[in-house]
Parts: structure tokens; C-alpha cells; sequence
């Protein structure tokens, strides 16, 4: 795993009145300027992040209203005491010719945020700074990951992530922004310029992604004794009938295809001493004089 080596944060200092009338309108009192500390945040992009996965570009302009009032927090620990900031403005930056690693325009989900000017926050503002608190992790869910291959569900398609395709790197790419939970500070974010946490639970998405892996290869494996047992099928065809089939049906025809496919390939006896299974009389009678 690689480590974040882009900047995700920038010190802005002291808002002009523009930007703290934006940040009044989170506030639950008038600020002065002088009471506030602002800087500016990478979000997240539309690149290939190391999970294989990225943003959809119209997942981006989603969530970027979205972000608008979220809370920062250290290691995505959700805890009142551990917010630290708030994002009162976002903005979808692009089209200053940066590509993305597969070729296509690059696009990022900028943040500005505002902490208190606090005795307790002092140390994390010398620490921004000071360019030591650099990496960010957001936390948000979207609706579903399709394949950038095919176009399909992920989880019901026949391709496999990190794999090369035609030339093309499979990865799966989020669509359709359902909630924001948070934005975090992390040593290494999923993201290389930024980070990623895709779903509010570790473990549930880690359930999920195993979930997948296994369809996938119940999928090659059918696709794989169907191919012995019925050659004239074609390995297109059967990979499509594959990727609409649900665990229970696809163990089933497993079962099938291996039962066919194992008598197709079982040995057979080639020498028969002149025996002729169709005629009648004792078993030995080719040896009779």
C-alpha cells in the first residue's frame, strides 16, 4: 500500500467577510473573524484509489452539497469530543488538463473548513500549519458500485477488480451519493491524493466485498463445467447466464455440470477381447473352440 504523498489540506488563516458569512450561517452565534482558523481540503476525486474503486463523476457534483456543515474527526472515530472543524463550503474542481491514472480528466471534491481559534485546538493549527496533519479520509455511502468494464452491478458481473481487461483496469465505480457521514484526518488514506471510506462500517463493507468474491467464483466454476459438459455453448453465453444467477441456483448447476462433465471425462475400457456386448450366449465365447 502506497502513502498519500499529495497535500489533502492547506492553511487559509484568518476567512475574509464572504467566507465567514458562510461559516455564521453553520454557527449558533456571530463569529469575528479573528475567532476562526480556516483551511481547505482534497476531499476525494474521480481517480482509482487503492481498493480499486473510484468516484463516478456525477457522484462527485452529489455529494458536493452534501459535505456542506459535516464534521471532522480523527480516524473516523465518531465521538462529539473528537470533532474538530466543519466544512462550510465545497466545490467540484476540474478541467486544468490533469489526468487521471486510466486517461480521463481529473476531478476533485474541494472543502473549506473552520475550527475554533481555542487554548485545545492551538496544537492541531501549529500541526496544519506545519503541514504535519495532511491526509483526509471522508466517510459516506452511495448507492451501488457498477463494473467500469460492462457496466453491470459489480457483484454480478463476471470481472475482477485490479484485473486488465482489453487493455482497460477493472475497478468498481461508485454511484449515486446516499449519505455523508463524516471527513477525518488518517495517516493513509484509501484515496492516493485524498481517501476514501466508502460505508460507515468497516466490517460491514469488508462482509460485503467477501460476499462478492464468493459469487464471482461460483460464477467461474459454472462457467467452467458448463464449458466441459456443453463446448457449444460458448464461453460468452454461459458467462451472461452466469452473472444472473444467485448463490442457490448457481450451487445447483454446479452440481449438475460437475456430475456431467465427470462422466464425459471418465475412463473408458478400449480393449474388449473380441467381446460383443449385444450378442447373446456366455460371457467367453469368443474363446470357444
Amino acid at each position: 500500500m502506497e502513502i498519500c504523498k499529495d497535500a489533502a489540506v492547506k492553511a487559509v488563516g484568518t476567512p475574509d467577510r464572504e467566507e465567514l458569512e458562510l461559516i455564521n450561517a453553520l454557527a449558533r452565534r456571530e463569529l469575528g473573524a479573528d475567532e476562526v482558523y480556516t483551511f481547505t481540503l482534497r476531499l476525494c476525486d474521480n481517480d482509482i484509489d487503492r481498493d480499486f474503486e473510484r468516484f463516478g463523476d456525477e457522484t462527485l457534483d452529489q455529494l458536493a452539497p452534501m459535505f456542506v456543515g459535516a464534521a471532522g474527526v480523527f480516524d473516523h472515530q465518531w465521538s462529539a469530543r473528537g470533532q474538530t472543524a466543519r466544512i462550510y463550503r465545497t466545490q467540484v474542481v476540474g478541467g486544468d488538463g490533469a489526468l487521471t491514472s486510466d486517461g480521463r480528466p481529473c476531478r476533485y471534491l474541494k472543502g473549506w473548513a473552520y475550527m475554533m481559534r481555542t487554548a485545545e485546538n492551538a496544537a492541531l493549527i501549529a500541526e496544519i500549519d506545519g503541514g504535519i496533519k495532511r491526509e483526509v479520509s471522508v466517510g459516506c455511502a452511495v448507492e451501488r458500485v457498477v463494473c467500469s468494464i460492462c457496466g453491470q452491478e459489480l457483484d454480478a458481473c463476471p470481472h475482477e477488480k485490479g484485473e486488465e481487461y482489453g487493455g482497460q483496469t477493472c475497478c468498481g465505480v461508485l454511484t449515486g451519493a446516499a449519505d455523508v457521514y463524516e471527513w477525518s484526518f488518517v495517516a493513509v488514506p484509501a484515496q492516493r491524493k485524498a481517501g476514501v471510506i466508502k460505508s460507515a462500517g468497516l466490517r460491514a463493507a469488508d462482509e460485503a466485498r467477501l460476499g462478492r468474491k464468493y459469487l464471482r467464483s461460483l460464477r467461474r466454476e459454472m462457467v467452467r463445467l458448463a464449458g466441459l459438459a456443453e463446448p457449444e455453448a460458448g464461453h460468452d453465453l454461459l458467462e451472461q447466464v452466469a452473472a444472473k444467477l444467485d448463490e442457490g441456483e448457481l450451487l445447483k448447476l454446479i452440481k449438475l455440470y460437475r456430475g456431467r462433465a465427470e462422466a464425459l471425462t471418465k475412463p473408458r475400457v478400449q480393449l474388449s477381447y473380441g467381446r460383443d456386448e449385444g450378442a447373446k450366449g456366455p460371457a467367453d465365447g469368443a474363446f470357444l473352440i
